[in-house]
């Protein structure tokens, strides 16, 4: 095998065809179960270098085997669909090659993410010129470096000498399950996060909150940080922004707007609404690629003043800072050094289609939310369990079991969704963030879930409906 850029662009062009025509054609792959994949999928590593034509024909059956996320069947993880100017501007990143760490390597793309970051602080509300933020690898990380600005901003001798007082940390009962894992990896320790109750909409009680703050003042705690969730990962529920600042603001407590999945509505005039209060925020995170189209993985966190990032952040490194200030040498206010460029998809997606195209996108989704929710509504075969404004429709058809059910639609290839749980409550879960789906495509799924059912009524298992 020989190493040719041009000739392997070429390859990638054919493949590239071939996969987007069998999207077409076939947008569930084939399920493959595990017992069976080596044998169905030479993915050897040998001493010898592959034939020319195995090597092609090997590539050309993973990538069809390959479940595909962004097909028009694919409503089962928290993002779908994909735009092609963001394609464009990942598959440039990845031939540009650059690391984000100095402007001497990264150059104009150093000014490409400064511009994002400008934009997405100032949508919110953030101070101008006082604000900044990064890119991290996804949700969780950026969840993680917000507590760990939040903690050093609390103690800033933590980072040297370690804990030496109970810091406390507090988030929603359905938050996102890395509130744990950062806990752990930060040394707070996965016992001082306390987990809140919350409403019937899935939403953080700022009541039981604010009550849990204070038993742990009077046991000499020291609380710091509360996270707050604007789309929770299965309800897609927002928290009261709004209360739970009034609170953090009255206890000296960071607070972090983890909008991993539902804080895209910062782009549209008619759903930012469900952020209210995001301006009154220390930091905000959201995943571009869970429901923009942006391709994997493309996180923004933000924070209200960028002293406090680069405080935890920055460290000497005479090898690697040797020109340009620090403001443009991004390392600084990253966890990671040799950090891919995740800006420039969503920059090349922003810069062509504009805000007012972001803000489209959004809204259309919630218009495929709308119309889901009123499909169930209509039909007394379906039980729903979610609410409004919110891109996850929860439910359950007629006796099926949710579980059995939306595995077995996985095994026979018919669609790929998901289920979850809320108040010991089992449901399917649909989740409306392929902005290129349309009417056809929402109605067809419940087509497809219906006559599937049908066919295979026998096989799949029953429960009983809670009175």
């Amino acid at each position: 095998m020989f190493n040719n850029i041009k000739e392997d662009l070429k390859l990638f062009n054919e493949v590239v065809d071939i996969f987007l025509h069998d999207e077409q054609v076939n947008p569930i792959s084939e399920n493959i179960k595990i017992k069976d994949l080596y044998n169905k999928l030479d993915l050897s590593l040998s001493e010898k270098p592959a034939i020319q034509k195995e090597f092609i024909s090997t590539l050309k059956k993973l990538v069809l085997a390959t479940p595909k996320s962004s097909s028009k069947l694919f409503f089962n993880q928290l993002f779908g669909g994909r735009h092609s100017k963001a394609v464009l501007g990942d598959l440039l990143a990845v031939l540009l090659n650059n690391s984000m760490a100095t402007y001497k390597i990264s150059g104009p793309q150093v000014a490409v993410e400064k511009e994002i970051l400008t934009k997405v602080c100032s949508l919110i509300g953030y101070p101008n010129k006082k604000a900044g933020g990064t890119f991290p690898t996804g949700g969780s990380m950026s969840n993680f470096m917000s507590l760990i600005i939040a903690r050093d901003q609390k103690n800033n001798e933590i980072a040297n000498k370690g804990f030496r007082q109970n810091l406390i940390a507090y988030t929603s009962e359905n938050a996102h399950y890395s509130l744990a894992k950062n806990a752990s990896f930060s040394g707070l320790g996965r016992d001082n996060v306390r987990y809140i109750k919350c409403n019937k909409k899935g939403q953080l009680d700022t009541k039981l909150l604010e009550e849990k703050i204070k038993e742990d003042l009077q046991r000499n705690q020291t609380p710091f940080y509360v996270n707050a969730t604007a789309g929770t990962t299965v309800l897609c529920a927002f928290d009261d922004i709004n209360g739970i600042a009034k609170i953090c603001k009255k206890y000296s407590i960071w607070l972090h707007v983890d909008g991993a999945f539902g804080g895209s509505v910062i782009f549209s005039n008619k759903y930012n609404k469900l952020v209210k209060g995001i301006e009154k925020s220390d930091s905000f995170c959201f995943n571009a690629h869970k429901t923009l189209g942006v391709p994997l993985s493309t996180s923004v966190l933000v924070v209200r003043d960028a002293k406090m990032i680069y405080n935890s952040f920055k460290n000497k490194a005479s090898y690697l800072y040797q020109t340009h200030e620090i403001e443009y040498n991004l390392g600084h206010t990253s966890f990671e050094c040799g950090r891919r460029n995740n800006a420039l998809k969503f920059w090349t997606m922003w810069k062509s289609i504009g805000t007012k195209g972001l803000s489209t996108i959004i809204n259309h989704e919630f218009t495929l939310a709308d119309l889901a929710r009123e499909y169930i509504k209509k039909n007394t075969d379906y039980e729903l369990y979610s609410f409004d404004t919110s891109l996850s429709i929860c439910f359950n058809y007629k006796n099926y079991d949710p579980i059995d059910l939306c595995t077995k639609l996985y095994e026979y290839n018919r669609l790929m969704v998901g289920f979850g749980y809320f108040n010991d409550q089992c449901f399917i879960r649909l989740v409306t963030i392929n902005g290129q789906n349309t009417k056809v495509e929402i109605l067809g799924f419940f087509n497809e879930l219906e006559s599937f059912s049908q066919k295979f009524n026998k096989d799949i298992k029953k429960i009983k409906k809670r009175n």
